[in-house]
């Protein structure tokens, strides 16, 4: 087995994956309202300064930090539909997969770029959804690439990765990550270097991460995406009730628990020794991977990276050869092409899963959707699609802690909260799932009655409320 081969082989592996499973990537219901503010840029020709959708919150300031993503997606959507969207997340995922093989591929042997590929696909797994962070990937891979290389290779950082942190800001809000691997591994080259070239490597590190920081602010919401992650991971409450953003569930085997396992089983066959550095920033991973869920792929992607050097002086270090990546670009590129054509054939069709209830909409009586809707949380972004505004979506730092709070009471339920959020907001209808506490008290409580169920949503009306109607949302 060559090391070339590696890279066309995980970048294809990944595009079938996202092929194979179109249901899966599309599952999620924030896709729905990431499409429609791509759609909003694209009609409006600016990023949204105000919250231009909900009902409950209409105008409060919201800025959409990740719109590079956001109209990507838009675009994909108005190309190619949902074939599309999931044509550019599938190619995202497999650029950053061939990105990661070929890197491991310079400094370890097939057989542990082979296995760590696999972790990493794993890892990968239960993210691959059509969402800001897959576009982010590869960017995300080829600046903690860079600093390593520049680390392995006793210099600075290129200034080409300035471009790459920029762009990663503008996709997604994990670019901070990437700000915070680069004064540890700052650190490291200092105390590496002879005495008499510290000073320069401080100067030097110094001066890349401050570009990084600058790069990081060429967005359209400045300094404050560098402190918008915080203020999101500061939102207990919010993130407490959102399944991504908890502790994996380990009464089942978890991809992060197999990456965990293989790394305990090397360590114990095997005197692996990691730089102290490397070492806690590696720990620093699991433990996100561990607190979230959806971190488990940071492990599987940037661990590898962190721990290369380490592994290929414990095993081998890989032979000098053929970079390969104009290998993996023509893979990729003959890949993507045959994924197009298959989509042509075979096109995504989506809609009937247990974030769309398109049915229960469909059986809306005429101007009903236009009055003010009580909606279960996963339902808001399908909401936005459609053009009609919901009570609350998965944007959950623009609605905050103390909102949210109040949704969750009357959601789980607490009567005479769920009766004063109704009567606060003039609440017309709801639109709620069948396994939502409100549901039962919605049927019990006078004035309502149930108009639809289905086994994906359930509609409850009020016929005599006052008809307070709220605005349409943008049409898409």
């Amino acid at each position: 087995m060559r090391a070339i081969s590696l890279p066309p082989i995980f970048a294809l592996l990944a595009l079938a994956a996202a092929l194979a499973a179109p249901g899966k990537l599309l599952g999620d219901p924030d896709t729905y309202w990431h499409i429609a503010a791509g759609q909003w840029m694209l009609a409006h020709g600016a990023v949204p300064r105000a919250d231009p959708f909900s009902f409950s919150v209409p105008g409060a300031p919201w800025v959409a930090h990740e719109w590079l993503s956001e109209l990507g997606f838009a675009l994909a959507w108005r190309i190619g539909g949902w074939s599309g969207v999931v044509l550019l997340a599938g190619a995202a995922a497999a650029l950053a997969m061939g990105n990661l093989a070929r890197h491991l591929g310079r400094v370890l042997t097939p057989l542990p770029v082979l296995v760590l590929g696999l972790l990493a696909l794993a890892t990968l797994a239960p993210v691959l959804l059509a969402r800001p962070h897959i576009l982010a990937l590869p960017a995300m891979e080829a600046f903690v690439a860079g600093l390593l290389a520049a680390r392995a290779g006793s210099r600075a950082p290129s200034p080409a990765l300035l471009g790459v942190m920029a762009l990663w800001a503008n996709l997604h809000g994990g670019f901070v990550l990437g700000l915070a691997l680069v004064p540890p591994l700052a650190l490291e080259a200092v105390l590496a270097a002879a005495p008499e070239a510290r000073t320069r490597a401080a100067r030097d590190w110094g001066l890349f991460f401050a570009g990084a920081v600058t790069a990081g602010c060429l967005t359209p919401q400045l300094w404050h995406g560098l402190v918008f992650p915080f203020h999101l991971l500061a939102m207990h409450t919010a993130l407490g009730a959102i399944g991504e953003w908890r502790s994996p569930d380990f009464g089942r085997m978890q991809p992060v628990e197999i990456w965990l396992l293989a790394a305990l089983g090397l360590a114990g066959m095997r005197s692996v020794r990691l730089p102290p550095i490397r070492l806690a920033l590696l720990l620093a991973l699991v433990h996100l991977g561990l607190a979230h869920g959806r971190d488990g792929v940071l492990v599987g992607m940037i661990g590898p990276l962190l721990a290369a050097e380490a592994l290929a002086r414990t095993l081998a270090p890989a032979s000098a050869g053929p970079r390969g990546g104009r290998a993996q670009a023509a893979g990729l590129g003959a890949g993507i092409a045959l994924a197009g054509l298959w989509l042509l054939v075979h096109p995504v069709r989506h809609g009937a899963d247990a974030v769309s209830p398109r049915a229960a909409l469909a059986h809306l009586p005429p101007g009903l959707a236009r009055a003010p809707v009580f909606n279960d949380y996963d339902f808001g972004g399908y909401l936005i699609f459609a053009g009609i505004r919901p009570f609350i979506d998965g944007r959950a730092d623009l609605y905050g802690d103390r909102f949210m709070d109040t949704y969750l009471r009357a959601m789980h339920p607490d009567r005479a909260a769920l009766a004063d959020l109704l009567d606060r907001y003039a609440i017309t209808w709801t639109l709620l799932r069948p396994s939502d506490g409100a549901v039962p008290v919605l049927d019990a409580m006078p004035g309502w009655h149930r108009l639809y169920s289905d086994e994906t949503a359930i509609v409850h009306i009020r016929p005599d409320a006052r008809t307070a109607r709220a605005p349409s949302a943008p049409a898409l």
